[in-house]
């Protein structure tokens, strides 16, 4: 073969190659989204609610959207029980998470890079009123539960029912009055 007929094949084979990394990307760019994240999050909860919360006294609903004041919203995961009604938000995030129960953004730093997002609990409030709203139930019978899962770590303390990773399992699971 001379060096122009390698040059030929060569002209031919790239964009070939090309094509078959152009799935790659997308992929790559698809798991490094925020939904995927989200969705990722939300799974690794409801896998853990079906592993170690027992069926017969609790009952997981998950990515629930309810009719609000202001339009709808949506709730990651209610799971009923005798002991209460939980209402959980899922949080995916990596980095260091400061914050406390009363401020109206909490801060995601990674290294350098620092974002504020909207306190959890806050945003978990509108959901545990409009549920309810909806469902005549008082305060004494509806949780509010905030999960974090991914490598983030808590840099201020935060409230009992703001935990990390399985900690809301037992979160629920210390919830014993009827």
């Amino acid at each position: 073969m001379d060096h122009t007929q390698i040059l030929h094949t060569l002209q031919n084979a790239i964009p070939t190659a090309i094509w078959y990394l152009i799935p790659f990307f997308l992929v790559a760019a698809v798991i490094k989204s925020p939904w995927f994240k989200g969705k990722a999050g939300e799974a690794a909860v409801n896998l853990s609610a079906r592993l170690f919360l027992d069926k017969t006294r609790y009952h997981l609903i998950k990515n629930v959207t309810l009719p609000a004041e202001d339009g709808t919203t949506q709730i990651d995961h209610i799971i009923v029980s005798q002991y209460g009604v939980f209402v959980v938000e899922t949080k995916n995030m990596k980095g260091w998470i400061f914050g406390n129960a009363k401020q109206r953004y909490w801060t995601q730093k990674i290294f350098k890079y620092s974002q504020k997002f909207q306190n959890p609990l806050h945003q978990n409030y509108k959901h545990v009123k409009t549920l309810q709203n909806l469902l005549d139930l008082s305060d004494e019978q509806v949780f509010s539960v905030v999960v974090f899962v991914g490598d983030s770590t808590f840099k201020t303390p935060m409230p009992e029912n703001v935990t990390h990773g399985g900690g809301y399992v037992r979160f629920i699971k210390a919830q014993t009055e009827q």
